[in-house]
Formats: structure tokens, C-alpha cells, sequence
């Protein structure tokens, strides 16, 4: 895992990136080391330096919005690149789950991925009607459930900072 979570200077977490661009923050002292992989170093010619797995940043970076995006990709994302009535990855485009003629709106928990043959099927009608079932209702996802999903590589060092609540129970 080739990953590093970046912590604000609140240590509430801003993004993930890879270990050379977290050493670089490192390195310029723009960021501190909080967790590194102890099994792993960066090295140099004649230097070793401890391989980040979580830095915070010096100074506050302040994000107006902290939410997911609704667009194309970032449903295919919470989905999983997977249609949501039959499980397929391929051909895949959004379906409405309460059709807009019904007065469904484009919004996170009403659009799911589908796969055509299925958006097809299921057409400009109510689930119920076609006796299609969704394999799990869509939601809108936090943003840090969305780093958590998102990122590949999730490591066990990262819960107490992307899931406090867990941590302290």
C-alpha cells in the first residue's frame, strides 16, 4: 500500500495521496510524520527516512465544502462499477430508481448504476412493477465514508482519524 492519509492541523482527515508526494510535504516541512510503517523505509543514497503512513499538515487548510460531488463517476464509484439490480460490470450507464416521469429527482439516493439490459427492463416503471430488487438503496456518502471506499489501499492506522466513533468504543 502505497498510500498516505493526510490529516488537517485539526486531525481531521483532508485526502489521501501517494508516499512520494507525502514525503515531499514531509521533506519541505510543510507536514509532520503521525504514523509510518515500521516494516518499510524510504531510502536515499546515504539517508533512510521512515515510510509515512498518515502526516498532518502544519498549518490549517480551511475546505468550504467537505461533500461528495454528485456526478456520473462518483455513483459509479459508490456502486462499485457494479449494476445494482443484477451485480454485472460492464455496459453500465445511471438509472432513476423513482422514474422522473413518477416525479423522481436526480439526486444521491435516487440514482443508482445500472447496466443497460436492466435499465431497459425496468424502463420508466416502480421497482415493485417489474419485480426488480436493488442489491442495497443508495445513499449519499459522507466524505469520509467516500476516502474510506475510495482510496484502494485502507490501512488499520487510519480508523481512529476516519472513524473516530469506532475507535473510542
Amino acid at each position: 500500500m502505497n498510500t498516505v492519509l493526510i490529516l488537517n492541523q485539526d486531525y481531521t482527515p483532508l485526502t489521501v495521496c501517494s508516499v512520494q508526494r507525502a514525503f515531499m510535504l514531509m521533506f519541505h516541512q510543510k507536514a509532520d510524520l503521525i504514523a509510518e510503517v515500521k516494516e518499510k523505509r524510504l531510502r536515499s543514497i546515504n539517508q533512510s527516512f521512515p515510510f509515512p503512513s498518515i502526516i498532518k499538515v502544519k498549518y490549517y487548510i480551511c475546505i468550504p465544502y467537505k461533500g461528495v460531488v454528485m456526478s456520473r463517476h462518483n455513483i459509479f464509484k459508490r456502486d462499485g462499477g457494479k449494476c445494482q439490480y443484477c451485480g454485472i460490470g460492464k455496459d453500465l450507464t445511471i438509472d432513476h430508481v423513482v422514474p422522473r416521469s413518477k416525479g423522481g429527482k436526480s439526486t444521491w439516493t435516487n440514482l443508482v448504476t445500472a447496466c443497460k439490459k436492466c435499465n431497459s427492463r425496468k424502463s420508466d416503471y416502480p421497482l415493485e412493477k417489474v419485480g426488480m430488487k436493488l442489491f442495497k438503496q443508495p445513499i449519499k456518502p459522507s466524505y469520509i465514508t467516500f476516502l474510506k471506499m475510495n482510496t484502494g489501499a485502507y490501512r488499520d492506522d487510519w480508523t481512529p482519524y476516519l472513524n473516530p466513533k469506532k475507535a473510542s468504543a
